[in-house]
Order: C-alpha cells, then sequence, then structure tokens
C-alpha cells in the first residue's frame, strides 16, 4: 500500500510539473489561466506546486485551456509508455472530489493515436465537464457492470453493461453512474 502511495505522490508531483510547464509554454500568468479556466489563481497555484490534487473537472478545464486531452497529460505525468504495460503497472488516478477512479490501460505513446482507459465511478457520482478538452473527439464507451447514463450537449444516454456507445464529443459530457453499484467502463479515445 505504501508504494501505491508513493508512486502517486511521484505522479502527483509531474503532473503539478507538466500543467507548470504548459501554462509557462504558452506564456500565461497564472492570472491569464484563471480567466481562461474560471479556476482561482490561488487553486491554480496550489495545483502546479502540488499541494492539492486536482479534480476531474479541473483537470478537463486545463486540458480544454491547453488543447490537450487528459490521458495526453496524464500519459507525459506518468512518463513513455512501453509495448506491453503489464496492469501492475497502468497508472492510476483517484479524482479526490467524486472518488471516479482513471487506469490507462493503454497509454498514448509517440506515434499512436488511441488510448484506452477504464473507469470506475461510484455509484451516484456524477462528473460534469464544461466541455470537450479537444473538439470533436471520438471516444467508443463500453459498460462493463454497473449502470451509466451519459451526456454530450444536449443528447443523452443510458447504458447497461455490454452497451457501447460511439460519440464524437460536441460540448459539455456528463457522467453518472445511476445503479446501486459503481459503474465500470471502458473508453477508447481516438483524438480528432
Amino acid at each position: 500500500m505504501r508504494e501505491d502511495s508513493e508512486i502517486a505522490d511521484a505522479i502527483g508531483q509531474r503532473l503539478a510539473a507538466r500543467l507548470a510547464a504548459l501554462r509557462e509554454a504558452r506564456g500565461l500568468s497564472l492570472d491569464e489561466l484563471a480567466a481562461e479556466t474560471g479556476l482561482s489563481r490561488a487553486t491554480l497555484s496550489r495545483i502546479e506546486r502540488a499541494e492539492v490534487s486536482p479534480t476531474a473537472v479541473q483537470l478537463n478545464r486545463l486540458c480544454a485551456a491547453h488543447g490537450w486531452t487528459l490521458s495526453r497529460l496524464m500519459a507525459a505525468a506518468e512518463g513513455e509508455a512501453p509495448a506491453l504495460v503489464r496492469m501492475a503497472d497502468q497508472p492510476r488516478w483517484t479524482d479526490p472530489a467524486t472518488g471516479f477512479r482513471r487506469r490507462a490501460a493503454s497509454p498514448p505513446g509517440p506515434g499512436l493515436r488511441m488510448e484506452l482507459v477504464e473507469g470506475e465511478l461510484p455509484a451516484g457520482a456524477v462528473i460534469a465537464y464544461d466541455a470537450a478538452p479537444v473538439p470533436g473527439m471520438e471516444q467508443h464507451i463500453l459498460l462493463l457492470s454497473g449502470a451509466l447514463d451519459f451526456a454530450d450537449g444536449e443528447d443523452s444516454w443510458s447504458l447497461k453493461p455490454g452497451d457501447c456507445l460511439r460519440v464524437k464529443l460536441r460540448g459539455p459530457t456528463r457522467f453518472r453512474a445511476t445503479g446501486r453499484s459503481p459503474a465500470r467502463y471502458l473508453i477508447a479515445i481516438c483524438p480528432p
């Protein structure tokens, strides 16, 4: 357990450094990035110093501002991915706000476009993103267990185990675990 905590801390430190580097590469001040993302300057500063772990919604806003997918950002923080990624070595992250757990089963790599992510959203939990990190990004969501409602803009779908939803993200999205148990799903992510 201690090793998992140490790995999470190391990834958190690299994530913070990557976010700071992205902001600096764009020549933005914390105030300018705050205006662009709707996050406070203080929150951004604490995230970049790894004093707090950002939530999924905060990361989505930052990814949208920088034009990166969450998977690309996490991969940059997690390091280069080999051809074979053993389950024990697949990077994991937990959203401190919702308990959402994310496992990068097939992280992005040089010259590869598709990413495969496993998500587990606790029963009753909701994650609502203001916008797609990259408009037109294609996602295939395969529900493994539980029940999941997914909305993309005005369109929404209720998924049952075995259902697969294919969408190109256009605007705000929402994941909601509607069953009595967590919603566990795979997402294949294909940038435009």
